[in-house]
């Protein structure tokens, strides 16, 4: 069973991308909170990989971040809850968010999102409200002494994924974020690049 992917990404699209390994293309399925963290085609990228066996197919599910796949496993252990409507909630709203919505029972907000009906919503509340606590926590924690915007926490939280010890990855976006923000915020994409590029150095 594949655990991980780390290689080339050889394409990607807002719900799979492709990771060239050792001359083999893996076509991974991905939320768009993992897209979003994506580099630039061709550049090395590292995804954790939960394999989906059916009777008819093999899928491979891809995050950027070991809670986004616990997380994910957790959504499905609920009835009525697949790998589809999971990476649906996954891709309407970020860790943190999902788990504090499943927590405090936020039921409008999670049937707001494609796919997910009140009995759904419910079925979340009822069986997960506990077992999110993990999750609320280790966002909080990630987010620091609270001074990063959404965009350099998403980043950091990307940059250590991939590896980069948490303090060396703030420091790093932080300048790359002074330096490059000074006329509008920059993007995700903008930033997790040019931070690769500093850290690569």
């Amino acid at each position: 069973m594949i655990a991980s992917l780390v290689g080339t990404l050889a394409d990607k699209q807002p719900n799979r991308l492709t990771i060239a390994v050792q001359g083999v293309g893996y076509e991974v399925i991905v939320p768009l909170s993992t897209f979003y963290h994506l580099p630039d085609v061709g550049a090395q990228v590292s995804v954790a990989i939960h394999t989906h066996v059916r009777e008819d197919a093999i899928q491979l599910y891809g995050f950027v971040s070991r809670q986004e796949k616990e997380l994910f496993l957790l959504l499905m252990s609920v009835n009525g809850v697949g790998p589809k409507v999971a990476l649906g909630l996954l891709s309407g709203l970020s860790v943190a968010d999902l788990a504090n919505a499943i927590h405090h029972g936020d039921e409008a907000r999670l049937s707001s999102l494609p796919g997910i009906g009140a009995k759904t919503s419910a079925r979340l509340v009822l069986e997960l409200k506990e077992k999110v606590v993990p999750f609320v926590n280790t966002e909080r924690a990630a987010e620091g002494d609270g001074h990063d915007d959404q965009s350099e926490r998403d980043v950091i939280s990307a940059l250590t994924n991939l590896g980069y010890p948490r303090q060396n990855a703030r420091d790093v976006v932080r300048r790359v974020g002074r330096e490059g923000g000074a006329s509008r915020p920059p993007s995700v994409e903008w930033l997790l690049k040019e931070s690769l590029k500093v850290l690569s150095k």
